[in-house]
């Protein structure tokens, strides 16, 4: 339905904001064309349409509210190791899943209902105004606070109650998202951060064959990774548990080991250390066989495995936790208890 449709006096009143209309001549060779007819809407003159625009636009407010509490409620009640599976992805975790989703409803929501609110039923009348100098002058102060005014008045938002209510209920419950945030400020960790899962007897298992690591396999200048024996990649909290009891296995002459403790806690030159680095909790992955010296690939910490894996370079605290080994009677090493100190960075309560 256009105006043409409309009878005259159904019509609403034209509002004289079309701007002056130039004619080209030779000091302004660049006419102003004016801005052309205004077009009705159909909600402009068929009040049922308004209103079915306004319940579009309240549907769209309470689908924001929905949102935010079940934002709130996935929070709440969904396990942050628990996973799912979601066509095409994959394998996801369940909890981000669920919060991405409903927080990008409830802004969604919150943006298509003020688009569609502005679209369908503010004034669309467009306006040509002068320029103006930047400094405001008293009557401009005047026509900006009236055109506020008349803004105001445009939008109905007394009038349409629904609206205006359920847009409220949006915009108080949305930040409701950001205080539960808040809950992950605790409990504090406790002593999770100090233990791992090696113990007394737990195998050393290669992680590229997932195969139990015996002595012989080890060779001298070689370096091998492991993890605790029982340990699986499909296992929820796999990463985890190896961000904090993966190893680095190295074999060393005897001879060459300086560190008494180090020496000790070995197996015919094998060494274990933590491969987390103790700067900010990068796996170590490289390895010079001629110093015995790993590097952390993020920031360039160097640590010496031949004198206890103390820090040689780079920014990191401390050096590299040991872990002591030896072998079962079928050969095979095995852990000797846990770490004696946390693995990876410093952190505020370690002491």
């Amino acid at each position: 339905m256009s105006s043409q449709d409309i009878p005259e006096e159904n019509l609403p009143a034209e509002q004289d904001a079309h701007g002056a209309v130039s004619v080209a001549d030779e000091k302004n060779p660049f006419a102003d064309p004016g801005l052309p007819p205004h077009e009705h809407r159909v909600q402009d003159i068929d009040e049922r349409a308004a209103k079915r625009s306004e319940r579009v636009v309240a549907m769209l407010f309470t689908v924001s509210m929905l949102a935010t509490v079940g934002f709130i409620a996935s929070y709440v009640a969904i396990p942050h190791d628990k996973s799912i599976y979601v066509f095409p992805i994959g394998h996801i975790n369940a909890l981000n899943f669920a919060l991405g989703l409903t927080l990008g409803l409830a802004l969604f929501a919150i943006g298509a209902g003020a688009v569609h609110w502005a679209r369908t039923l503010m004034s669309d009348v467009e306006i040509a105004d002068e320029r103006h100098p930047i400094e405001a002058s008293p009557e401009v102060k005047a026509k900006v606070m009236a055109d506020f005014r008349e803004g105001a008045k445009e939008s109905a938002l007394g009038r349409r109650k629904l609206i205006r209510n359920t847009m409220f209920g949006a915009l108080a419950l949305f930040p409701l998202s950001g205080v539960m945030l808040l809950r992950d400020l605790g409990p504090l960790p406790g002593t999770k951060l100090r233990h791992t899962l090696w113990s007394k007897g737990k195998l050393l298992v290669n992680m590229n064959t997932n195969e139990p690591l015996r002595a012989s396999d080890v060779a001298v200048g070689s370096l091998t990774f492991a993890k605790p024996e029982g340990l699986e990649e499909t296992d929820e909290d796999f990463q985890t548990q190896i961000a904090k009891a993966a190893l680095m296995i190295v074999r060393i002459q005897p001879d060459n080991i300086k560190d008494k403790r180090e020496l000790a806690w070995s197996h015919e030159g094998i060494v274990a250390y933590s491969k987390i680095c103790t700067h900010v909790g990068c796996p170590i992955s490289l390895y010079e066989q001629q110093t015995h010296h790993v590097l952390c690939p993020c920031h360039q910490s160097t640590f010496d495995l031949s004198d206890g894996a103390r820090v040689i370079f780079g920014p990191a605290g401390h050096a590299l936790p040991q872990l002591r080994i030896g072998v079962n009677d079928q050969g095979y090493l095995e852990a000797l208890g846990d770490f004696e100190e946390p693995v990876g960075p410093a952190f505020w309560e370690r002491g």
